[in-house]
């Protein structure tokens, strides 16, 4: 699937995740025991456009200096099934276990640095020189927002 660019060339489209199948099969014939199958997503991460800087009142350097940048991307469906034998001590409760995760969205924010300058703006009553100031140095937090979960089962 493509779609059009404004100039005419065909760009790819860009997927959420990419489903992968985890082969176990050798497990299976190598040691002769029933293996779990596992289905999950690679997520793809997206880098975002970083936030404008804001200037403040009485800085000389906009805060934050270096922009936090957005990265979203999906965790994709995740599925596991287990064979789970003698589940009550008889052949005849064999049953299989099962543990399912939904896609969900995570947004990610990077650290940004604040970083104030070691002067202070023209001051009037020094003929308009500016002040020596202690220099400011931080980072911004990181964020990380999403809401996984999972489902447990067994039948």
């Amino acid at each position: 699937m493509t779609c059009m660019a404004a100039a005419g060339a065909a760009t790819p489209a860009v997927a959420d995740s990419v489903p992968v199948g985890v082969p176990l099969d050798a497990v299976k014939t190598t040691l002769g025991v029933d293996t779990p199958r596992v289905a999950t997503a690679v997520p793809v991460p997206v880098v975002g456009a970083p936030e404008a800087p804001r200037h403040h009142t009485g800085d000389l350097l906009p805060s934050p200096l270096l922009p936090s940048m957005p990265v979203t991307t999906q965790l994709g469906r995740t599925l596991v099934g287990a064979p789970v034998p003698n589940l009550l001590g008889d052949p005849k409760t064999d049953g299989e276990g099962s543990l399912e995760s939904p896609a969900t969205d995570v947004v990610t924010h990077t650290p940004g640095a604040v970083v104030g300058a070691p002067l202070t703006m023209p001051d009037g009553s020094n003929y308009g020189i500016p002040n020596l100031t202690t220099p400011k140095l931080g980072l911004t937090a990181p964020e990380l927002i999403g809401a996984p979960s999972a489902l447990l089962g067994l039948r």
